[in-house]
């Protein structure tokens, strides 16, 4: 059985199921999740197509279908969890399994939060990008890092524990982006990812109070 829990490397296998932008909405009615994460997993989706289209131009083996799939489906498990309560990373990537039977999408799903594993962006392009471009978007609205984290420390620091697993995943989407940045040769944090939106919040945050 495969397991998504585990941080192996998953090389796409053409058996397995990458579902469509239509389909990725029908799950979204499946689970009646709400405008605003809809809105959230689209913007996502849209700053992981952008890497992709980097990566593609850089000679990187990109499965761009599959990266904005996970992308799409990263947040299918939230509403469920805000009402009932759980976690809904771990609920999301068994959703997305049951329903795609496909383990490196789920994988993003079920890492989103952060990555347990070996941080190597050419080994686990899926599950990191997908890390990175949700630190990208702060509800509805693209911006920077620090922007996102400044958000994330405030909403959800509330005692030591978190707030050292907030700086771990601070510190971890750093060297996510430091990578990409490499690989890419592109300035990520400069970049606004579409034309229309600028990046607010730029400068001053450290990740540390």
């Amino acid at each position: 059985m495969i397991s998504v829990f585990q941080p192996v490397q998953y090389p796409m296998d053409p058996r397995w199921k990458i579902p469509t932008r239509e389909e990725c909405r029908y799950y979204w009615n499946l689970y009646h999740l709400p405008g605003h994460i809809r809105e959230h997993s689209i913007l996502v989706a849209h700053v992981a197509e952008y890497i992709c289209t980097l990566a593609s131009s850089r000679g990187l083996p990109v499965n761009t279908a599959a990266v904005v799939a996970s992308a799409l489906l990263h947040d299918l498990g939230k509403f469920f969890c805000i009402e009932h309560g759980g976690s809904h990373n771990q609920l999301g990537a068994s959703l997305v399994m049951e329903l795609t039977g496909n383990p490196a999408i789920a994988q993003g799903v079920m890492h989103h939060v952060c990555w347990p594993g070996e941080l190597d962006i050419h080994k686990f392009f899926l599950p990191l990008v997908i890390i990175y471009s949700d630190k990208r978007v702060m509800h509805e609205r693209i911006v920077s890092l620090e922007t996102r984290f400044e958000d994330i420390y405030k909403r959800y620091g509330v005692n030591p524990k978190m707030y050292r697993l907030i700086h771990q995943s601070w510190l971890q989407t750093l060297e996510i982006q430091e990578q990409l940045n490499r690989t890419l040769e592109a300035d990520l944090n400069a970049c606004t990812f579409d034309s229309r939106r600028v990046v607010q919040g730029k400068g001053g945050f450290s990740g540390r109070r």
